[in-house]
């Protein structure tokens, strides 16, 4: 199903686990670090630096980017070092995650109380996902070099969705379409 970032936050809520999605359309780059810094920003009552209501997160730090290409390998990182955050920006509207691994309890049930979706990118293929990223822009947090938050333009992006809202769930075999 070819799904672009901008719908998300109508049809997050009609993925079910085991869906095969090409994602198009504008997701952020944010890790650990990343993640620490927006939640401390949230505490001061200071906006994040992208707008979390209906956006993407893609858990990835990029690699150097050659000369003439967009984009240096991108691969998902583990999702898990991100779960004590999410809850928090579920809650501020966050729609969809993609990284590699599984989420903990307290993620999924969150997942299903905003209508969001985590999906899951092929691990261990940076080279081959950076094919379909056709912009990369630096958008905060330079200091942290390969961690700074981006804004990616994706281009029929691989992914399957791996927890959904319905209570979905890729690891534990609970798919509704058999995948």
């Amino acid at each position: 199903m070819k799904l672009h970032s901008s719908e998300l936050e109508e049809r997050a809520a009609v993925l079910h686990a085991g869906d095969r999605i090409l994602l198009s359309g504008p997701v952020y780059t944010a890790r650990d670090a990343a993640h620490k810094r927006i939640i401390a920003l949230l505490n001061e009552n200071k906006a994040p630096p992208f707008e979390l209501s209906g956006a993407c997160i893609y858990y990835a730090g990029a690699t150097p980017t050659p000369p003439g290409a967009v984009i240096g390998s991108c691969g998902p990182t583990t999702s898990g070092r991100m779960d004590p955050f999410t809850p928090r920006l579920l809650g501020l509207g966050l729609r969809a995650m993609i990284g590699k691994g599984e989420r903990s309890a307290e993620v999924c049930r969150a997942i299903q109380e905003h209508g969001a979706a985590y999906f899951c990118a092929i691990g261990g293929a940076g080279a081959l996902a950076a094919r379909c990223i056709a912009a990369c822009e630096e958008i905060a947090f330079s200091d942290l070099g390969c961690e700074s938050i981006k804004r990616l333009e994706l281009r029929e992006f691989p992914l399957i969705v791996a927890v959904d809202s319905c209570g979905g769930n890729l690891f534990q075999g609970n798919v509704k379409n058999g995948a």
